[in-house]
């Protein structure tokens, strides 16, 4: 019988994702934009046997988004900057197909691939908020079925460029 294995993750969400996460005193208050916390959990998260850390994003806020997702790095970013510190933990960031390019995103992706020897991930999206469109001049949010027809041309796009850019 062939043993089965899963992979676990872990989401690197700022302070935590309990609403009163932010009140620990082992968790800084700059916790959304702390590098060095920041590196502090991936560290941990790869020494504890994590598959993979997560980096979320949110192409929109208001008023009653949570606090720390105001104030919080670029997932990308964040990963190129965590890669050469790490060594086995995969890294998996949110881009939204909705809002982005697929040449571009492969670029993006297989630098991080490259940086983290083969480490990179994607949590693909659609960005399913209107006030998204707001932040990046467009005039409307794209519907349901047409985001989704967007991103199966997307993911084929940059599954066909990762290997050559």
């Amino acid at each position: 019988m062939t043993r089965q294995s899963i992979d676990f993750g872990i989401m690197l969400n700022g302070p935590g994702s309990h609403m009163h996460a932010w009140k620990s005193p082992e968790v800084p208050s700059d916790a959304s934009t702390n590098f060095d916390f920041q590196l502090k959990i991936a560290r941990k998260a790869e020494d504890a046997g994590f598959s993979f850390l997560f980096v979320a994003d949110g192409l929109y806020i208001h008023e009653k988004s949570i606090p720390h997702f105001l104030d919080r790095h670029e997932p990308l970013t964040l990963l190129a900057a965590l890669a050469p510190i790490t060594s086995r933990i995969g890294l998996v960031g949110t881009i939204s197909t909705s809002y982005s390019e697929p040449y571009t995103v492969a670029r993006q992706l297989a630098t991080i691939d490259r940086i983290s020897h083969g480490r990179a991930g994607w949590n693909i999206v659609t960005s399913p908020l209107e006030g998204s469109a707001s932040n990046y001049s467009k005039g409307e949010h794209p519907e349901h079925d047409v985001r989704y027809d967007i991103a199966e041309e997307h993911i084929q796009v940059v599954q066909g460029l990762w290997d050559f850019v």
